[in-house]
C-alpha cells in the first residue's frame, strides 16, 4: 500500500507548483513587455535618421555658364555635375580618388571631382570635357584632336579624365618629356592599357612633336 501523503507535503507540493506557474507567467509578461517596448525604444533612432540632412547653396560657373543650386552639404562636385547639371562626360569610376576618371579643372587646376565638396566651390570656375568644344561646329581642343590622331583610347571610359588631366599637365609645365608626362599623369588609370599612346597625344598637344 503506498504511503499516505500528509497535509504538509501536499501543501508544499502545491506551493512549488504555484511558484513555478507564477514564475512562468512573470517571465512571459516580461518578454511580452520587451516586445512591446522594443519599437518605442528604437523610435528616437529612426526619427534621427529621417531628419533632413544639412544643405547649402552654391553658385559657380561651369563651362562659362553660371549655375546656382541648393545641395546636400555632402554632395561631391562629381554628383553635382552629373545628377543636377546633366554633364555626364565626367565619369564616375572608383568614387575614391584613385582612378582619375572624374578629373575636371577648377580655376584652371585639375582636381578629382569625386573628392571635391561642391559646397566649397562658391564662385569657382569649373571646366569639364563638355566645355572644351561646346558646339558641334567648333574645332576640337588640340588634346582632343591628338587623342584621335594617336588612337589614344579603346573603351573610352577614362578618356574625358585623361584629356582634362593632360590639359592640366601641359598648363602646369609638366609635359617636357615622356617620362615627365608619365609621372604627372600617373593618377589617371587606363584599364585598356593605352598609356604609350596617351603620352604621345599629350606630347603632340604640348608641341613636343
Amino acid at each position: 500500500m503506498p504511503p499516505s501523503t500528509t497535509a504538509d507535503e501536499s501543501s508544499s507540493t502545491l506551493n512549488r507548483r504555484t511558484f513555478l506557474a507564477a514564475g512562468t507567467a512573470v517571465g512571459g509578461a516580461a518578454v511580452a513587455d520587451g516586445l512591446i517596448a522594443g519599437p518605442s525604444l528604437a523610435a528616437p533612432r529612426e526619427a534621427a535618421t529621417s531628419e533632413t540632412p544639412p544643405s547649402g547653396r552654391v553658385s559657380l560657373t561651369v563651362n562659362g555658364e553660371r549655375h546656382a543650386a541648393v545641395i546636400d552639404n555632402r554632395t561631391s562636385l562629381l554628383d553635382l555635375l552629373r545628377e543636377q547639371f546633366g554633364l555626364t562626360g565626367t565619369k564616375k569610376g572608383c568614387d575614391a580618388g584613385a582612378c582619375g576618371a572624374c578629373t575636371v579643372l577648377v580655376d584652371g587646376r585639375r582636381v578629382n571631382a569625386c573628392l571635391t565638396l561642391a559646397v566649397r566651390l562658391e564662385g569657382a570656375e569649373v571646366t569639364t570635357i563638355e566645355g572644351l568644344a561646346p558646339d558641334e561646329d567648333d574645332d576640337l581642343h588640340p588634346l582632343q584632336q591628338a587623342f584621335i590622331d594617336q588612337d589614344a583610347f579603346q573603351c573610352g571610359y577614362c578618356t574625358p579624365g585623361q584629356i582634362m588631366s593632360g590639359i592640366g599637365c601641359i598648363r602646369e609645365g609638366h609635359a617636357g618629356s615622356p617620362e615627365e608626362i608619365r609621372e604627372w599623369m600617373s593618377g589617371n588609370i587606363c584599364r585598356c592599357g593605352c598609356y604609350v599612346k596617351i603620352v604621345n597625344a599629350v606630347e603632340q598637344a604640348a608641341g613636343a612633336k
